[in-house]
């Protein structure tokens, strides 16, 4: 598992990867002002939701790369051999991809707290937000890229399957910066559902695409 993890992290970071997320957030953040002009009462309180539709996006990048490749590899097929179960792979890939983009975000939000108008008390929010709800997201960005395997376009494919579900996550970590300890209950109880019943998803998905 731990081998399969690293590898994971290895694919993620690798030709500069791990900074794709944090360059990504910083363009949002740095354009995301010019768009609804100067006024910082405005921006300091619809940041902290430009911050999780960012964090969205950052775990949709990768997401044609992290099961359709190795399905045409035989990668999979060899780890199925060897005796991995489909949840097994996925759940590997599940952690390796949170390691890949959570703290890169992590570390992009702070960067930009000053661009989006977050005051301290703010940022330490978002930050415990999405050390929170990020793992719901990869989760589901994995289930997306197993459902989405082979079909062509499969980027643009996962990104109207991968939404609507993830939309409760980024309404409800938006809602948590601000809100009271009901949305954060929301949060964290949205995340855990994704993050167990990801990869039990992916790994059916998977199964149906090695027959």
């Amino acid at each position: 598992m731990i081998a399969l993890i690293l590898r994971e992290v290895r694919r993620a970071w690798s030709g500069g990867g791990i900074m794709l997320p944090v360059a990504f957030f910083l363009l949002v953040a740095t354009l995301f002002p010019f768009a609804i002009g100067p006024d910082a009462a405005l921006l300091a309180r619809i940041g902290g939701g430009v911050a999780w539709a960012a964090a969205l996006l950052a775990a949709l990048l990768p997401i044609e790369r992290l099961v359709g490749p190795d399905l045409d590899d035989g990668v999979i097929d060899q780890l199925a051999i060897r005796g991995w179960s489909g949840a097994g792979i996925a759940l590997a890939k599940t952690i390796g991809h949170w390691l890949g983009f959570a703290p890169a975000m992590m570390l992009a939000a702070a960067l930009s707290a000053a661009l989006l108008g977050l005051d301290a008390a703010t940022l330490w929010a978002l930050e415990a937000g999405l050390l929170l709800g990020t793992p719901g997201l990869a989760a589901l960005a994995v289930a997306t890229a197993a459902l989405v395997a082979g079909l062509r376009g499969a980027g643009a494919v996962a990104g109207l399957v991968m939404l609507p579900f993830a939309l409760p996550i980024v309404i409800f970590g938006a809602g948590a910066i601000d809100g009271g300890p009901g949305a954060w209950k929301l949060l964290a109880a949205t995340s855990l559902l994704l993050t167990a019943g990801g990869p039990w998803v992916a790994g059916t998905a998977i199964r149906i695409a090695r027959t």
